[in-house]
C-alpha cells in the first residue's frame, strides 16, 4: 500500500509541476476568448449603430442612441485591451456591466431559474470576465511587461 501511495504521490507531483509550467496559459486563453469575442461584437455594433439603437429601444433601455455608442465602444475597446492584456482589470469593468445589463434586459424573459441563468452565453462571459478581473492578465500580457519595466510588484 505504501509503495502505491508513493507512486501516486510521484505522479501527482509531476502533474502539478507540468501545470505550474503552463499556468500562464489559463489567463491568456480566457483573455483571448472573451477579448476576441467582444472585439468582434463591438466592431459589428460600431458599424451599425442605428440597428443597435433600435434594438435597445425595443428593450426599453434609456437613451438608446447614446447607450448603443457606449456599448459598441466599450466592447470594441475593452475587447482589444483584453486581447493584448493592457489595463486588463479596468477593461473588464464596462464589459461586466454590459453583460449584467444584457441579462437583465434582453434575457430576462427567458430567465426562470438558476439553470436558465447558467445556460446564457452572457453569464459565461460574465464569469470569465470576473475571473480575469480577480486573477489578472497573467504573464503573457502588456500589463505584465509594464509592471516588470516599471519595477512594480504584480498582484
Amino acid at each position: 500500500m505504501a509503495a502505491t501511495m508513493t507512486r501516486v504521490e510521484a505522479v501527482r507531483n509531476r502533474a502539478l509541476a507540468i501545470i505550474d509550467r503552463v499556468r500562464w496559459l489559463a489567463p491568456l486563453l480566457g483573455r483571448l476568448a472573451v477579448g476576441l469575442l467582444f472585439m468582434s461584437t463591438g466592431w459589428g455594433k460600431a458599424h451599425d449603430i442605428p440597428k443597435v439603437t433600435h434594438f435597445f429601444e425595443t428593450l426599453g433601455i434609456p437613451a438608446p442612441g447614446v447607450n448603443a455608442v457606449v456599448v459598441a465602444s466599450s466592447e470594441l475597446i475593452g475587447g482589444s485591451l483584453l486581447v493584448v492584456g493592457l489595463l486588463t482589470r479596468l477593461a473588464t469593468v464596462p464589459l461586466i456591466v454590459s453583460m449584467i445589463v444584457a441579462i437583465l434586459t434582453a434575457k430576462l424573459g427567458d430567465l426562470h431559474g438558476l439553470f436558465d441563468l447558467v445556460g446564457f452565453d452572457e453569464f459565461t462571459y460574465l464569469v470569465v470576465l470576473v475571473m480575469i478581473a480577480i486573477i489578472g492578465p497573467g504573464a503573457v500580457s502588456l500589463d505584465h511587461l509594464l509592471c516588470k519595466k516599471l519595477g512594480w510588484r504584480e498582484r
